[in-house]
């Protein structure tokens, strides 16, 4: 889909309040936000300026919301195919027009990188904007939409935030933020593949190719369960540069993404891909959290 015909159709309009936060995906941007601060604590070695760290999160706001927006705009067609709840998606229903909403990506997307340029280092600004840029042009106009490959090389772009707060921190990029990058790149197949199978109906109206859809359910729950075995051991891997309290805890967590994607394996049904779902959600902020609190605490 080319943006010219994104433009042609709903009436033009700017929206609500509520429509402009939710172009910027503010749920998905929580777990971000909340990634790109570990990486600033595991960078400064504890508790970072808090006037720094606050800045490092509206930059990375600012960058994620205008990211998302960007999806919203190009990804209207088919959010108007995937059920209730993507059509009613402010561009998808026509609350916004697709014009409007580019402005808008446009502009949070270059507050972003000014901010981040003129108050942490050009670094940060650039890893934000690369990280802005994969996942609209790469992930969203791409490989969504072109391979079941997506999500994992997709994952790459939410994997960016942890480098931005370590690069906020430090001005460059270490082995920490590598392996910071490292564990959500691997967490992001997992998780995704259980939604895609707790909603595979909906992707497939949409002509997205999702591993359900295009290689059945029992090879999409054997290639979650290699994927998790992947990041959980990766996770304690790199407990040698994050420290015993982040290792600690990913051994304990680690343990029980495990006995959900074995359970999943085991039995196909919709609670269990749910509970894997909802469970990796949980998983990598609790790790995220032990990540940034092993240097303060240890």
């Amino acid at each position: 889909m080319t943006l010219p015909s994104v433009f042609r159709g709903r009436a033009a309009a700017g929206g609500s309040l509520s429509d402009l936060v939710a172009l910027t995906k503010p749920r998905v941007m929580s777990l971000l936000l909340l990634t790109g601060a570990a990486g600033m604590f595991v960078g400064a070695g504890g508790v970072p300026d808090l006037v720094d760290l606050g800045v490092m999160l509206v930059g990375l706001a600012l960058a994620c919301g205008g990211a998302a927006a960007f999806n919203h705009v190009m990804d209207a067609d088919i959010d108007r195919l995937m059920g209730e709840r993507t059509a009613a998606r402010p561009v998808a229903a026509g609350r916004v027009s697709a014009p409007y909403a580019l402005e808008f990506a446009l502009a949070l997307s270059a507050a972003s990188f000014a901010l981040l340029a003129s108050t942490a280092n050009v670094l940060t600004a650039v890893l934000a904007l690369v990280g802005n840029l994969f996942y609209v042009i790469v992930y969203t106009r791409y490989l969504k939409r072109s391979t079941d490959w997506n999500i994992v090389i997709g994952g790459a772009a939410g994997a960016v935030p942890p480098l931005v707060g370590y690069a906020a921190a430090t001005g460059d990029l270490g082995v920490p933020a590598v392996a910071l990058f490292l564990i959500v790149f691997l967490w992001t197949p997992p998780h995704f593949w259980a939604l895609a199978l707790m909603i595979r109906e909906h992707y497939e109206a949409a002509h997205v190719p999702m591993l359900p859809g295009t290689r059945g359910e029992r090879e999409t729950t054997r290639q979650i369960l290699w994927y998790s075995v992947a990041t959980v051991a990766a996770t304690v891997a790199v407990g040698a540069w994050l420290g015993p309290l982040y290792t600690a805890a990913a051994l304990a967590l680690g343990a029980w993404f495990l006995v959900l994607a074995r359970r999943l394996r085991a039995d196909t049904s919709r609670h269990n891909a749910v509970a894997l779902f909802h469970y990796s959600l949980a998983y990598l902020a609790l790790l995220f959290v032990a990540a940034a609190l092993d240097p303060i605490v240890l």
